[in-house]
């Protein structure tokens, strides 16, 4: 079965860059932008180099607020500036605060978020995987049924991006399942999705990470992507072990190729200081026998499909006949002990929430909370705390730049946007598949690596071009009751009237902070349409100038400062 997918319907070039004028100042930001062609992964790592070095002496630092709200949540809303702030009275004192009150999500108020939920019709959101397969399962209902839990997690998913309060989980969410990453739209992947989002990403996002490890195993939708599912003493699949050791744990920077495992030198701890293809065809026979029902969709052990002999992975010898479990559990813990696996998790937040080429001295930090902490509960807390409260972080700014999952978000939160996306509702179809055709439809990146986190992926000219039509559309876009997804007329004060007021206002209502003089005035001689930018304009009565100051207001959103985070 193959899903179903809503088709983006294309607007008119004219229609997409709003009109003649918007197209020129496009133009203008085009050319501010380098978008970078197809080159060798030498050549392009090395311009993302240069271009990183460029960036950081040309790019001012703004305030700590803006760099942690675009960094630890989806970009601020109206207040937010003035909430962090309003947390202490030195930046490190307001830092240190946020950073306490987002690592203690049940701590906030998220009743908001809740009632929209309950406002758009979800039903599979909290449900687990048996319950789930009782109802879009067993029944063989229709497909759509069938695939409604991945449907409400992928809507699900930007509604609590836009309005959750709890926003440095879901950052860390969207790091997790890129890291674990699934292909959901699988006909046995889809009806369970919304457990495995819930119960074990989601659940266990600043928890242990060896806790997160073993969830995922045993996850029907692990299971089935990387085919363990069928994996057994008569026919071993290695998708799985492979992943586990280059994705997942050690990653493919302690990968030492094909050496045997007796010639891997031993490091300071007196484990192996990488694995090598030999571990992976072992961890194979361990995992084999680990499966899933496939009349509930729960994890099921097959002993009589395990390879019961003995093994030797990462240094450590494994007896034949271990208990139920043991072989693949013992691995598990080899992978989430492994210092490798600290360095490689470190650099990956590292690169996630500082920058594309993060320091090596927070990297290091990080790798050492992480070792120091395997046993601990909060050991993914304790890390991100060593990341987000360091030097590295509050000095970093223009290295990172929003993926189109980001920047929707960010513009949807910035323009205090009230969009509620349901399901069967011709505006938000509309919304996923133009989502799609940016590049990052959430949950359906087919290979196991998750959507690139550096930003010369996602500054390359699909996604950029595809993103702005989005953002354009969404300027524009009514429902059924004529009520504009972005709010940009009805909360402009009507004492704001001229070019000049209506830009000013709205540059400080996006991006908390003044733009260039030059991107001033491009901002400006788009809503002023030539006019003296100090006449007042007829805002009430005339569509002519509703439309150009939504068109200002998209123009804002795909500038070069309200892409950066």
């Amino acid at each position: 079965m193959n899903p179903t997918r809503p088709q983006q319907k294309d607007p008119s070039r004219r229609q997409i860059l709003g009109g003649s004028e918007g197209s020129a100042s496009l133009a203008k930001i085009l050319r501010r932008t380098t978008l970078p062609p197809l080159r060798s992964a030498q050549s392009s790592q090395r311009r993302a180099r240069r271009a990183q070095a460029s960036s950081s002496k040309a790019v001012s630092l703004p305030p700590l607020a803006i760099i942690a709200l675009n960094r630890l949540a989806f970009g601020p809303r109206p207040g937010d500036v003035a909430d962090f702030n309003g947390l202490g009275t030195t930046d490190i004192e307001r830092l240190q605060n946020y950073v306490d009150q987002q690592l203690d999500p049940a701590s906030i108020d998220d009743s908001d978020l809740d009632n929209r939920i309950v406002a758009a019709g979800y039903t599979t959101l909290d449900k687990t995987v048996p319950e789930l397969w009782a109802i879009h399962v067993a029944p063989n209902p229709p497909w759509n049924e069938r695939m409604k839990p991945i449907r409400e997690t992928e809507r699900a998913l930007f509604l609590r991006a836009i309005f959750s309060k709890r926003q440095l989980l879901e950052v860390t969410t969207e790091f997790w399942h890129d890291h674990f990453n699934v292909y959901a739209w699988e006909s046995w992947i889809g009806p369970g999705f919304s457990a495995f989002d819930n119960l074990c990403i989601r659940a266990n996002a600043f928890g242990n990470f060896r806790q997160l490890l073993g969830e995922v195993a045993k996850s029907p939708a692990m299971l089935y992507y990387l085919d363990n599912y069928t994996s057994s003493n008569a026919g071993p699949n290695e998708n799985y072990a492979r992943e586990l050791f280059e994705l997942h744990g050690l990653g493919a920077e302690n990968y030492l190729g094909v050496m045997q495992q007796n010639q891997v030198p031993i490091g300071p701890d007196g484990k192996p200081i990488g694995y090598v293809d030999p571990d992976v065809y072992e961890t194979t026979r361990a995992f084999t026998g680990w499966t899933f029902d496939f009349n509930t969709g729960e994890f099921l052990y097959r002993a009589d499909w395990h390879d019961r002999f003995q093994k030797n992975i990462l240094g450590s010898f494994i007896p034949n006949d271990q208990p139920e479990l043991k072989d693949g559990n013992d691995v598990l813990d080899l992978i989430a002990e492994h210092p490798g696996t600290g360095r490689f998790l470190a650099r990956k937040l590292c690169r996630k929430f500082i920058s594309d080429n993060p320091p090596q001295a927070v990297i290091d930090a990080a790798a050492a909370t992480f070792n120091a902490n395997t046993s601990a509960a909060n050991q993914i807390e304790l890390t991100l705390r060593t990341i987000l409260l360091s030097a590295e972080f509050q000095a970093t700014w223009g290295q990172k730049t929003k993926r189109p999952f980001e920047l929707v978000a960010s513009a949807l939160r910035a323009t205090a946007a009230n969009f509620n996306i349901r399901l069967d509702d011709s505006q938000s179809d509309s919304f996923m598949s133009r989502i799609a055709a940016t590049g990052q439809d959430p949950f359906s990146h087919r290979a196991p690596d998750g959507f690139p986190d550096e930003q010369e992926h996602w500054l390359s000219t699909t996604p950029l071009i595809m993103t702005w039509r989005m953002i354009n559309w969404m300027s524009s876009s009514r429902d059924s009751n004529d009520v504009y997804m972005l709010p940009i007329v009805e909360d402009t004060p009507p004492n704001i009237v001229t070019a000049n007021q209506l830009a000013d206002f709205w540059i400080d209502r996006i991006l908390n902070r003044p733009l260039s003089s030059q991107e001033r005035k491009e901002v400006v001689d788009l809503m002023g349409a030539g006019s003296n930018p100090d006449l007042a304009l007829d805002l009430a009565g005339s569509t002519s100038v509703q439309d150009r100051l939504r068109s200002m207001v998209a123009l804002i959103l795909l500038s070069p400062e309200f892409l950066w985070r």
